[in-house]
This record gives structure tokens, sequence and C-alpha cells, in this order.
């Protein structure tokens, strides 16, 4: 960090900072500062909110961006908190929820996966988790890419045959499903399982993800010689074949863990004003992958206090492991380590190893996020080039930061979806990507264009009250429309009803033959345009285009499929969960209750002459 400096602050902020300062409480706490805008310019933390504030009316910062944020202040916000502990993680929710423009924020912090054994059923059941730890269940992650633990879940079903099924197909089983036949479930819904016999095989499956691998693998080659000697070769040929899954999965997950059990290991690299920090995952002695993240940070921050805001941030809304490894010692490295126990319910360790086969792994970190970083800048420079390009191409004032690419997708109107894909300098933002279910009742199927007027009010009037109501909201810099000249009237008209003509809209409409390289542009003000065939602009544009029309019929296409799964049965009045499960279980499926006649439906439990006589109405119709 740079020195302290001294610096003057304008009278508006001097009057403010030093009321707090007279008012603030000799106590740990959070506090909010926030510009003429209303947005959040900083959270912080302290020992004793006065004495901080103090330092801030007293001129005494420790870098000329700290300065500058103070002197915009405009209100401040403080909350006591019981001890500095707790004032760090409520920091850290705050910070990830307002995101504050001059602290170091994590960006994309997407959740992992984890993989969840229900308890809350007589036969548990194995399934991929993600969000908060609700359902009762032991839990085992995180795994850093779905591709991992899909990977798993499917090696766990070869090794232990546990249901990934849900409640109501488990419930509804007659005979054996498909992965009882191709030797991936046990299949305890038709009882070709005892309860007892198939929770043993559930805690076998909980002692291997804990990092027992090897007593499990024994006690089953045990059984498996038994059942030699005992000339069951059946049974033994079933063991063989899970004790080859696990001993695989084990394999493959053990490499480079140097006999870590629990532990996440964490590298900081900083270049170019740029931070790159890579997360590896280490439980039950196994490699559960890795995922290289890049906050947002101010030149002046060194890997210290990078790491310490990360690391704050990071497991906000995560469990912490005992033992965090890491290449650098994070700032306030004993009060995060006094918080992390605190909210782990266990001792939790921050280390930098000197020596060993800790070290060698910390050091393989670093050069990840090394080359992560390196790779990122590369992409950042050549991203920052195109969108030079870009603005040239289509005269814009200044480079866009926020681009917003609108697509439609339908089939003659029905499953209407609007899609939003967001773009900028770092690329494309996925975590930002938003879906609107076309929803008007007024729409005729198929217009194009009131399906545009519709998301455009959904997406600009949300927007609009967020920004009244004080929020911290990103608007858009430039949006791309995919269509004519007739979709960018309508765009135009609602951004002009929500008073945001500072936002550029472009219609982006294909070719006569609808061929790549001969789209029309359109925007207010100018003659339809074209752009050289070889205009990396244009190629640029194109990509946008695409990713916001993949984007747009994936979200078609789920939403088609879901209305072709609709049971018929739940359109019935009178027919809930209950009576849907005895007349499914009674005829099979819906198509056998469609076939059913008034007396045979009667028969049925819970089914009354007259819901009898309503359902084979309905299916009459």
């Amino acid at each position: 960090m740079t020195e302290s400096t001294d610096a003057p602050l304008p009278l508006q902020a001097t009057a403010l900072i030093a009321d707090e300062a007279r008012r603030a409480p000799d106590k740990p706490g959070v506090y909010r500062m926030y510009g003429e805008d209303g947005s959040c310019l900083y959270v912080g933390k302290a020992k004793s909110l006065k004495k901080r504030i103090v330092q801030y009316a007293q001129g005494r910062f420790h870098t000329q961006r700290i300065g500058l944020m103070v002197s915009q202040t405009r209100r401040m916000e403080l909350v006591v908190t019981q001890s500095e502990n707790e004032a760090l993680l409520l920091e850290a929710g705050y910070i990830k929820r307002l995101k504050p423009r001059f602290n170091v924020l994590l960006r994309d912090d997407k959740s992992f996966a984890e993989l969840l054994i229900r308890r809350d059923h007589p036969a548990a059941q194995v399934r991929k988790h993600r969000g908060a730890r609700t359902i009762k269940g032991d839990y085992f992650g995180p795994f850093a890419s779905t591709w991992a633990v899909n990977h798993t879940l499917t090696t766990l079903q070869k090794a232990f045959l546990l249901r990934t099924c849900t409640d109501a197909v488990f419930e509804s089983r007659t005979r054996p499903c498909m992965l009882h036949q191709i030797k991936r479930c046990s299949a305890p819904c038709t009882g070709e399982i005892s309860l007892e016999n198939y929770n043993i095989m559930v805690e076998e499956a909980a002692d291997f993800l804990r990092g027992k691998s090897r007593t499990v693998i024994k006690h089953l080659s045990d059984e498996m010689q038994q059942a030699s000697d005992d000339l069951e070769f059946e049974t033994a040929a079933r063991l063989r074949d899970r004790i080859r899954a696990m001993s695989a999965i084990a394999m493959e997950s053990s490499v480079h863990a140097y006999g870590i059990e629990e532990a996440d290991v964490m590298a900081v690299h900083v270049d170019g004003g740029q931070a790159c920090v890579q997360v590896f995952f280490y439980r039950a002695g196994q490699n559960w992958g890795g995922r290289a993240y890049f906050p947002r940070i101010d030149r002046s921050d060194d890997e210290a206090a990078v790491i310490s805001a990360f690391m704050a941030q990071f497991y906000e809304d995560k469990p912490v492991p005992r033992l965090i490894l890491t290449n650098t010692v994070p700032l306030e490295h004993a009060l995060l380590e006094e918080a992390f126990s605190m909210k782990a319910g266990h001792k939790v360790e921050i280390v930098r190893p000197q020596r060993g086969d800790k070290k060698s792994l910390v050091e393989t970190t670093v050069t990840n996020a090394r080359e992560a970083l390196g790779r990122k800048l590369a992409e950042n420079s050549a991203q920052s080039k195109i969108l030079d390009e870009m603005t040239e191409a289509l005269g814009l004032e200044s480079r866009p930061e926020r681009i917003e690419i609108y697509d439609n997708a339908h089939i003659q109107g029905s499953n209407a979806v609007g899609g939003m894909v967001v773009a900028g300098p770092e690329g494309f933002r996925k975590n930002q990507y938003r879906k609107f279910n076309i929803r008007g009742e007024d729409l005729t199927p198929g217009d194009d264009y009131g399906m545009m007027r519709e998301v455009m009010r959904r997406r600009f009037g949300k927007l609009v009250k967020d920004e009244d109501a004080g929020e911290q909201v990103e608007r858009p810099d430039l949006l791309l429309i995919d269509g004519g000249a007739g979709q960018l009237a309508e765009v135009q008209a609602m951004l002009d009803e929500y008073g945001l003509d500072d936002i550029v809209a472009v219609g982006v409409a294909k070719g006569p033959d609808r061929d790549a390289g001969k789209e029309h542009f359109f925007m207010r003000g100018k003659p339809p345009f074209m752009l050289p065939l070889k205009s990396p602009a244009l190629y640029y544009i194109q990509r946008l285009r695409d990713e916001a029309h993949r984007f747009a019929n994936g979200a078609h296409a789920k939403r088609r499929s879901m209305d072709i799964k609709k049971n018929p049965l739940d359109e019935i009045e009178g027919v809930g969960p209950t009576r849907k499960k005895a007349l499914l279980h009674a005829f099979g499926s819906a198509k056998a209750v469609s076939r059913a006649s008034i007396q045979d439906l009667a028969k049925i439990d819970g089914i009354n002459l007259a819901l009898a006589e309503r359902i084979h109405a309905f299916f009459s119709r």
C-alpha cells in the first residue's frame, strides 16, 4: 500500500464527515458511504467506528483513491456489531450485494455444485445440488465444474447403485427402471433390494465421499472373496464391477492431492492493474477441481489486500474448510481466521506454507493464476481493440462499456421468449443474461413488434424503478436489436417513454437472402447503412447477434419442452397431487386414464362419481 496522504476535503464532505465523527459510537461495526447519485461508494469495517471516521475527518487516508472516495461522499450509514469478527462478515455481505465502486470486488461469483445424499426419505437419494443447504442430508463439495460433479455422480451410481430419481417417480414405479437394467441402481422402489441393505450401501457411499475409500474398497474386496469362495460367482462379479468403479474415481480425483484431506488452495497474482485469484478444492483427500477469479481492484491494491478482500467475500455464502493454503498472507490474517472459525463452527487456519508438498501445491496454483491472468490481459486487449472498431463503425461518441443484445424466439407465437445477452470489454457477461417469458394477453400470435415492446417495458421499467429507489444498477450504453426499422422504432419509443435518451439503439436486419455479411443497420437520425464485408466490427456484431439468437432459442426450446411434458391431469379441477398419484398408480399413465370408463374411474380411492364424470368429460372433449 502507498503511504498515508493528508488532503483537504471539499467543504460539503468535511462538514458531513465531521458531523458523523461526533455522533459515531466507539464500537465495532460497518460503515457505508454513498455518493450524490445515491450509489454506494464504499463499504468498510472498523474496530471503532468513531476512530475510523475521525481519521477520515482529519484527512488521513491510506491512498489517494480513498481520499477521492471520501471527497465524493454525501451520506453515511453505520451499523454497530457485537465484535470485529461479526463486522468483517457483515462487510463482505454488503460488498457483494451493493457492489461499491471503491472496494475490491469479487465478480461473477457463481454457486458451486455439490453432491447431496438426501436423508429425508426412507430410501436416500443421491443428487446434484446448488444453493443453500436447506435439505436434510449429507453434502459433499464443492465441485469446480458441472462436468466434475456429473462424472462423480455417474461413477457413484455404478459403484453404490443409489437411486437418483425424484420421490414422485420412486413412489409411482411398479417395476424397475432402465437404470436398474444397466446396473446403475439397486431399485429399492420395487423392493429389488431391502431398505436395510440399501442403507448399508448409502453409508458406504457417504464414507467413500468422506475420504474412507480404502476402507470401503477393502470391505467390498473381502465380500467379493467370500462370495467367490462360496461359488456365488454372479455376486462376486457384481462386487468386482463396483470395486472397479470406486478405484477409478479414487485414482482420478486424488492426483496431486499431496495427502491433503480438506483444504482450499488460493493463489493471487497481480499485474497490469488487474488480479487473478486461482482456487483449487481438496476434499476427502481428492482434488475436486478449481476455478480462476478476476476481482475488480485498484492499481494501489497489493496482493495481501486483494486476497484478504477476496477471501471475506468468497466465503460469505460458502462453507469454510479447516485449512486454507495461500501464497500471500492476507491483511488482518488473525481476524479472518477468527471470523471464519466463528462462521464455520470449527477451527480454520490460513497458512502460507514454507516447505514440502504443500508449498509445491501452492506454487502450482500460482503458476495457474499467472497464466490465467496473462490470457485474460491478452483477451481484454483484443476486446478493447474490437470495441474501438465498432465505436468508429457505428459513429458512437464513446466506447460502450455495456452492450445489451435482444432477440425473440417463438413458433407461430407459441411459447414466446425474449432473450437479453450482455457483453462488454471483458467479453460476454453470462451471469447478466436474462430471459423474458412473453405473457401479454393482448398480443396477436406472432406479433414480433408487440413482443419487443413487452420486453423493453419490462427491462427498462424495472431499471427506472430501481434507480428511483436509489439502487445501484448498470445502464447499457448500446442496444443491438435483431430486426429492422420497425423493431428499432418500438425500442426507441420505449426508451423515449422512460426518458432514457442517452442509450443508443441499433437495429440489425439480415440481408435479403439472410446471408451473413449483408446485414443492414438502422439508427435514429441516419439512413440505413451496411458495413464492409471484411470489417472486424461487422464480424463482432454478428457474434453478438448469434449469441443472442442461441440464448433466446435455447430458452424457447426449454419452455416448449416443459409445456409438452405437462400432465393433462393437472388441468382438471378437483384433481390434486393425491388424486393424481392415485390415478397414475391405478392406470399407469395419463393416456390410460383418458381411456378409462366412468365406472372404472369411480373405483379409485378419492374419486367420487361426480369427479369421475368430470375426468371422463375432460378427455372426451
